[in-house]
């Protein structure tokens, strides 16, 4: 008699398990030919991140904390107009070619996509999203661990090729009776997650070929005829991209994908990483060559994956609706790429038991680190984790996170708040929904709900100094205005910014922002004080966000101001680097000492 199957949660959660439990034991050891990847490969925007990504790196090494004998690389895009993840794909292609000529044809490499400067997730912008930490692990898991651990499987089930992923998603899945998932077919092989329509219009939707859905499994193997690129429901419909669920019972899903999945619900299969094998990462690589520079954003999923398929037409190369800047050269582009894939399959691996999570914006970082979210529960995430933390209130406990952190007894955080790599003194109060990372609070400080504080080692002159961001994590960064006239309709902490210039008696000149003065905005303004000491730089942004939400007056004219984008120029890697180690070692000698105590 067949053995009853675990229900689809439990299913997820026992897999998710499994693969770090692998991982965990995989860490600070030589890995075996096969078992392991044979390249990991990071991208990087520019030589400063290219700089902090391999320094930190170095770092994990150094410390144990990823498996040994395999070959880490940082691959940094060309200086010049920026290129996209496509581009960055193509650059990494060519990294490749120049570091190991033929050989890299019988390797399987993992190129993770981490070149943005994260203006959503501004904790992450300085070290880089893919070394954003999480309340897991002992050492404490980065992003970088968490993907490794996830794709533990991929590699002795794959032929040579490149799997391309990005920094700031999690792809959870049970593979079911299957055991594991196979990259062996040429061509590009794609997972795919059922998703609600709505979710389908923000990602990538297969259309797939016919198949027998006489029998439903946890991992199909499919064709896919065409893939759309952010469509609409309308083009869902069209294109015979939706399902329904009416054949199968509620629980036959999971995921945030189809958050309360009822009966006769639509659906569609959406994207997340995606293989190519070596043929056609060679075709792509000579592509590259002979183009030489690139001028315009390519991107992974859009230009490349849209070609594939035998149901691939021109029409999206026109399409410029979900394109940031068009530039002149990019419809080009896309036909060229479209020409040169044309023909090329697009097998599907359809994950019916998965979850797509994406951690890049802080109200998603929130939610899933600092409330009972299903990743949580999936993961196994701590509220607590490598911490040393006062007798807090059970709302605290069960409601907010704190990674690798000194609390004093005395201080208190509210609920939904996520602590990580600070120190906060025993006068400390933190408001419901605050973000606090890399900070030294040791005065006096009310941190009042939903603020975002983040504070960076600046290298200025050879000397050492301190600059910390302070501001709402509703605020956007990313938002501008193209004239200084404008610059009310900036929002800082819910104030227009021109209030907030007045409360800090600040002139609103050219000299106010940094950067491209047809672009203003929270990101270039330079309104955060630079201090000689950790503790003063966040004593005083605190003050200046105070001042803000107590409509009072704070005077930052005598101190030498930055924007966010002019810190990341003068980031000093190694001292934040430093600051985490030191709170590490003393977490690890308290934990010590108290283990002989009890002992």
């Amino acid at each position: 008699m067949a053995a009853a199957r675990a229900p689809p949660d439990v299913a997820l959660r026992e897999s998710t398990q499994r693969k770090l439990r692998k991982f965990s034991e995989l860490r600070g050891k030589p890995v075996a030919a096969g078992e392991f990847w044979d390249i990991v490969a990071i991208t990087a925007a520019d030589e400063r991140q290219e700089l902090a990504y391999k320094q930190q790196l170095s770092e994990k090494l150094k410390r144990r904390e990823l498996p040994l004998g395999v070959q880490y690389h940082v691959f940094v895009d060309p200086v010049g107009a920026k290129i996209g993840n496509g581009g960055s794909t193509l650059c990494a292609l060519q990294c490749l070619e120049n570091l190991y000529g033929d050989k890299w044809n019988s390797f399987t490499i993992l190129l993770i996509h981490s070149g943005g400067y994260s203006q959503r997730l501004p904790n992450a912008s300085a070290l880089g999203k893919i070394f954003t930490a999480l309340p897991l692990g002992n050492p404490i898991y980065q992003m970088l661990e968490l993907k490794l651990a996830m794709y533990i499987d991929f590699p002795s089930h794959m032929n040579p090729g490149i799997l391309v992923t990005c920094a700031d998603d999690i792809e959870l899945y049970s593979p079911g009776e299957s055991g594991f998932i196979r990259f062996d077919k040429p061509g590009f092989t794609a997972l795919a997650h059922p998703s609600s329509l709505t979710v389908g219009t923000t990602h990538g939707v297969f259309v797939l070929e016919p198949f027998d859905h006489s029998e439903r499994k946890d991992l199909e193997y499919r064709c896919c005829y065409r893939f759309l690129h952010k469509p609409s429901i309308e083009i869902m419909h069209q294109c015979d991209a939706v399902f329904r669920a009416r054949n199968f019972s509620q629980q036959d899903f999971a995921g945030d994908n189809i958050p309360s999945l009822k009966l006769d619900t639509e659906y569609v299969y959406t994207d997340s990483l995606f293989y190519m094998d070596h043929k056609s990462a060679k075709k792509l690589l000579a592509f590259y060559e002979k183009i030489g520079t690139l001028n315009c954003e390519i991107d992974a999923y859009g230009d490349f994956l849209q070609a594939l398929g035998p149901g691939a037409t021109m029409e999206y190369t026109r399409n410029t609706s979900n394109v940031t800047k068009e530039e002149s050269e990019l419809i080009d582009m896309r036909q060229r790429i479209f020409h040169l894939l044309k023909g090329t399959s697009l097998n599907v691996v359809v994950l019916n038991n998965s979850k797509f999570y994406h951690i890049g914006t802080t109200e998603e970082y929130l939610f899933h680190l600092a409330s009972d979210s299903s990743l949580k529960s999936e993961l196994g995430l701590r509220f607590i984790a490598s911490s040393i933390v006062p007798a807090i209130p059970e709302c605290f406990g069960k409601t907010s996170c704190v990674i690798q952190s000194i609390l004093d007894s005395r201080c208190s955080v509210a609920p939904g708040s996520v602590v990580e790599y600070s120190r906060l003194g025993p006068d400390v109060s933190v408001g419901e929904n605050c973000i606090i990372s890399g900070s030294y609070i040791i005065t006096k400080a009310v941190l009042p709900a939903y603020s975002f504080v983040c504070s960076l080692s600046l290298k200025m002159n050879g000397y050492l100094k301190h600059s910390t961001m302070a501001f709402g994590v509703q605020d956007n960064l990313k938002k501008n205005v193209k004239t200084l006239s404008d610059i009310k309709l900036l929002q800082f902490f819910g104030v227009s910014l021109l209030s907030c210039l007045d409360s800090w008696n600040l002139k609103v000149t050219e000299k106010l922002f940094s950067g491209n003065m047809t672009s203003l905005s929270l990101w270039t303004a330079r309104i955060f004080p630079v201090c000689c000491s950790l503790s003063d730089s966040v004593t005083t942004s605190l003050k200046m966000l105070n001042a803000v939400k107590n409509k009072s007056a704070f005077n930052l004219n005598s101190y030498q101001l930055l924007s966010i984008e002019e810190m990341l120029g003068y980031k000093d890697v190694e001292d934040m680097i430093a600051y985490r180690e030191q709170i590490f070692q003393e977490i690890s000698l308290k934990k010590k000492q108290s283990d002989l105590e009890t002992s």
